[in-house]
């Protein structure tokens, strides 16, 4: 393991994550998903081996959709949680119409954390949504459709063949 004095202090980081990609078999499929169900434009690069289309972002945290040699969707990796600002029910409205599944509908985490849901794409990633808690509207008291705490739900797996 190492010693303790071979660890450095580092400075408390704004953000923990600086870059996420998301693996796609087809990324003018993937592409016309996340179009669909964020109601946008993502630009598509070709470099060499790889294609990527890329989340439109001023400042913050970026990403891209990602396909070439080693970019294989799964719904067992590591779980990328997607800003749902104050629309969740939107972009949740049409994963289904786009070609994915809820696999978990819009839960509350807490009175001061939010919502969150998981979804499959259309390529058969596992990811989230997160909503943040309206500062006008603590916890989203009266919502519209009750929301549960959560509790995992399985659903069937997709092949994740390469198609």
């Amino acid at each position: 393991m190492g010693s303790s004095t071979s660890f450095k202090l580092h400075a408390k980081l704004k953000d923990y994550v600086s870059w996420f990609e998301i693996p796609a078999y087809d990324i003018a499929r993937a592409t016309r998903f996340y179009n669909a169900i964020y109601n946008m434009e993502m630009e598509v690069a070709h470099n060499g081996e790889f294609d990527m289309a890329y989340f439109p972002a001023e400042k913050g945290i970026g990403g891209a959709l990602i396909q070439g040699p080693g970019c294989y969707p799964n719904d067992t990796g590591v779980l990328i949680y997607l800003n749902a600002g104050d629309d969740m029910d939107s972009i949740l409205g049409r994963i289904d119409l786009a070609g994915g599944r809820i696999i978990m509908p819009k839960t509350l985490i807490s009175d001061t954390s939010g919502y969150f849901a998981l979804f499959i794409d259309s390529e058969g990633n596992r990811l989230a949504l997160h909503e943040g808690v309206r500062p006008t509207s603590a916890a989203h008291k009266g919502a519209s459709r009750p929301v549960t705490k959560a509790a995992k739900k399985v659903a069937p797996k997709r092949s994740t063949k390469k198609r």
